[in-house]
């Protein structure tokens, strides 16, 4: 049975958010709201527990996984900072721009599904940092719907999409953005451009003080 809850992104309930923290660091399912589109995570060093987000979104294994994290410092335990990510970050994080970067030995193939590279991203919602930062600072971050259907933007389309296959759905109004974020590769130079969302790759461009690749 899921369990719906409401969490009002001006007066958060620390102790709801804990609780259901406590059993999503133990592999249980959540889907949650972000400042694009609403989520479906799970901890992402555990391999079961991504397995069943890719289960539930019906998603290809060889689809890698997006990590959202509540600050740089965690970002460091899924990914390898560069120079040029931390520039990024310092731009536009909290926002809407997923670095994708290589991946710390001790994240489970699966998630980056065999690629070696997992973007991570930094969230600019209240209730989404809240909760990433009490299931230890990551959480898998991919949209919470079935894999080639639109992203949801509130909690009744996540909900009427992946029904019984989530744990814990966080509702907390419709997503302000609606638009999934913008995707750069840096892992290899120069970067390339996998897609363009509501930061531009002229705003990158201007950050990094160098061309990149549209793909």
């Amino acid at each position: 049975m899921v369990v719906v809850v409401y969490v009002h992104p001006s007066h958060l309930d620390e102790l709801l958010l804990e609780r259901i923290a406590e059993k999503v660091r133990a592999g249980r399912i959540v889907v949650y709201p972000t400042d694009t589109v609403y989520g479906v995570g799970s901890n992402p060093f555990l391999e079961e527990a991504v397995l069943r987000v890719y289960r539930v979104k019906k998603r290809p294994l060889d689809k890698p996984l997006p990590v959202l994290v509540s600050s740089v410092e965690a970002a460091e335990e899924v990914v390898y900072m560069t120079r040029e990510a931390r520039l990024l970050a310092e731009a536009f994080w909290p926002g809407a721009l997923t670095l994708v970067l290589r991946a710390r030995e001790n994240v489970p193939g699966v998630l980056h599904a065999g690629t070696g590279k997992v973007g991570v991203r930094m969230p600019d919602h209240s209730v989404a940092l809240s909760l990433i930062d009490k299931c230890c600072g990551a959480l898998v971050g991919t949209s919470a719907n079935i894999h080639g259907r639109p992203a949801p933007r509130n909690a009744l389309e996540a909900l009427e999409q992946l029904g019984e296959g989530v744990d814990y759905v966080i509702d907390s109004g419709p997503s302000p953005g609606g638009v999934p974020s913008t995707v750069i590769d840096l892992a290899a130079w120069p970067p390339r451009l996998l897609r363009e969302g509501p930061v531009s790759a002229s705003e990158i461009e201007r950050v990094l003080g160098a061309r990149i690749v549209r793909s």
